[in-house]
Parts: C-alpha cells; sequence; structure tokens
C-alpha cells in the first residue's frame, strides 16, 4: 500500500504543466488573491529596510538618498534611549511570557473539564468577547475601573482609604500590562489549546480511570503529555516574536507612566522614525528588533529539535 501510494504520488507530480493547469486552475485563482495580499503588504516593505543604510531623506527617496553603511545601528548603540526601550521590552517580554503564556492553557483545561454543553458555550462565548474589542476601548475600560476617579478607587475613597494608582505606577505597569493581555486576548489564545484537547484519545483516560488515576494524575501523565507538540510550537512561535510586546497598548499609556516605563521598541521606532523625521534610525531599530526575532525563532526551533519535538520547520531527511 505505501508503495502504491508512492506511485501515485510520483504520476501526480511528473503531470506535464498544461494537464496540472486544467486540473486545478479554480483553486489557483482562489489562491491569487492571497498571495497579492502577502506580496503587497508584507514581501513590498521589506525594500524599506535599505532606509536603514541610508542617511534618508523623504523629499529625495530610497533611489537619491546617500548611503552610510552601519552608521546608523552605531548611532543606535550610543543612543541611551534605545537601550532604555530595549530593556523595557524584554522586561515586559518576559512578564508577559511567563503570567500570560499559561492562561489559556489553564482556560482550556477548565473549559474542557466542564460537563454541561451549555455553560461550555457560554463560557467560550464570554471569554472570547474582549479580544474583538479594540485597544483603545480596553484601555478606557481599564482607567474608568482602576484609574484615578475610577470605581475602585471611588469605593476606596468612601471607605476611607487612600487611592491606589493602579493605572500611574510605572512600578507595577508590567503587571497591569499583563492583566490587560490577559483579559483581551486569552480567551481568543484558548481556542487552539481547545483543538489539540479534541485530539487526545478518551481511551486513555478510561483506561488510566480503571487503573485508579485521579483527575490530576490524569491531567499530569495524559492531557499535557498529548498537547507537549503544540505547547512547545506556541512556545516558539511566541519567543521569536518576543521582542514586539504591543504597540497601541503602550503608546495609550505612554504619557500617563512615563516613558521611562512604557518606552517599548515599537514606541521608539515610531517617535524616532515618524515624529523626530529620523526615518533612518527607526528602520534600523525595526531591521536590528526583525533579525533578532528570527535568530530567537531559529534558536528555539533548533531547541525543540533537540528536545524531540518537530518544531516549525524541519530539516527533511
Amino acid at each position: 500500500m505505501l508503495k502504491k501510494a508512492v506511485t501515485r504520488r510520483q504520476v501526480k507530480k511528473n503531470l506535464p504543466l498544461g494537464v496540472r493547469w486544467r486540473r486545478d486552475w479554480q483553486m489557483v485563482l482562489l489562491m491569487v488573491p492571497g498571495v497579492v495580499f502577502l506580496l503587497v503588504f508584507f514581501y513590498l516593505p521589506v525594500i524599506g529596510n535599505l532606509v536603514a543604510f541610508q542617511d534618508f531623506q523623504p523629499y529625495l527617496g530610497i533611489m537619491h538618498s546617500e548611503w552610510n553603511g552601519l552608521q546608523n545601528f552605531v548611532n543606535l548603540y550610543d543612543n541611551p534611549d534605545f537601550w532604555d526601550a530595549l530593556r523595557n521590552t524584554l522586561i515586559l517580554a518576559a512578564v508577559q511570557l511567563l503570567l500570560f503564556f499559561p492562561v489559556p492553557l489553564a482556560l482550556a483545561l477548565i473549559v474542557d473539564s466542564l460537563v454541561s454543553n451549555r455553560v461550555r458555550r457560554w463560557f467560550q462565548t464570554i471569554a472570547y468577547l474582549p479580544h474583538f474589542l479594540s485597544w483603545v476601548l480596553v484601555i478606557t475600560l481599564f482607567q474608568q475601573s482602576l484609574g484615578g476617579a475610577g470605581f475602585v478607587n471611588n469605593l476606596l475613597r468612601q471607605a476611607g482609604l487612600d487611592p491606589i494608582p493602579f493605572m500611574t505606577n510605572p512600578d507595577t505597569f508590567p503587571l497591569l500590562v499583563v492583566t490587560q493581555l490577559i483579559w483581551k486576548d486569552a480567551g481568543w489564545a484558548m481556542i487552539i489549546f481547545l483543538a489539540a484537547l479534541t485530539a487526545v484519545d478518551v481511551s486513555l483516560y478510561e483506561a488510566a480511570a480503571a487503573d485508579g488515576a485521579g483527575r490530576w494524575r490524569r491531567l499530569w501523565h495524559i492531557t499535557l503529555p498529548s498537547m507537549r507538540t503544540v505547547i512547545v510550537l506556541l512556545l516558539i512561535l511566541r519567543i521569536g516574536d518576543i521582542l514586539s510586546v504591543g504597540f497601541e497598548q503602550f503608546i495609550l499609556q505612554r504619557d500617563s507612566v512615563g516613558p521611562g516605563a512604557a518606552e517599548v521598541l515599537d514606541t521608539f521606532t515610531y517617535y524616532a522614525g515618524v515624529v523626530g523625521g529620523d526615518w533612518s534610525s527607526g528602520a534600523a531599530a525595526g531591521l536590528a528588533k526583525g533579525v533578532v526575532g528570527a535568530l530567537l525563532l531559529w534558536g528555539a526551533n533548533s531547541l525543540a529539535h533537540r528536545l524531540g519535538e518537530p518544531g516549525i520547520f524541519q530539516r527533511r531527511s
């Protein structure tokens, strides 16, 4: 059977181009809009990275601006604001990775354990909804709840207690950011883990229960090992995107807590390049972030291979 399947794949691969076109032209046409979208919005903008190696002048354009090699990257190295933004980015990324990443997995396990389908549907719906709210609305809701004139501080004043600066304290800003992120996106991120749970063989639970294994032992020895590949895959993707902690969420709260706490690489690129007019430095910071992210992605994927996991991509034997 295996030889027959291999032979069929080889025959399909060796078909003339005209035959394959007549057979699959509808699928090719359906794929064209997606390919055009990727080219226009993802691949063509990569050309703009040339600005990072130029003394870019908008009125001259990329073709006529002077080249200055790696000078923009040297300027970043000497810029203390860049290092402050990088430090904040790494701190916030570490806090998000440690506190946010486990929450969708825990929510998926809770939803999967709910016996009533009706309760499960209501729980999923309530957990999904905040994802569709914009960051402007999310920050506004938190401001109305935890701000200086918000609901919680008004209750504290009525009780004769001093108000707590939840929204303006730079020291607790990372925890505030993670709380907002959990409220907004944990329910949406739960979907992938729920899909992975559906692939777990139910007979394994039945056999473990027959052997006397309780709920926690079944969770530890069956559920989590069955989801390990998905967990590692999502963890690799998160590590590769670790320097992109967000833009809207931070720029909306930058003035309330100060740049010292809320300035990250994305906002630094915006203020240096767009607001400050130093397009080359902004492009250099963005390119450096992309290169570091690609290296982290490759390193995390290689580590996953060493641990016996398939990862995102792997070599063909």
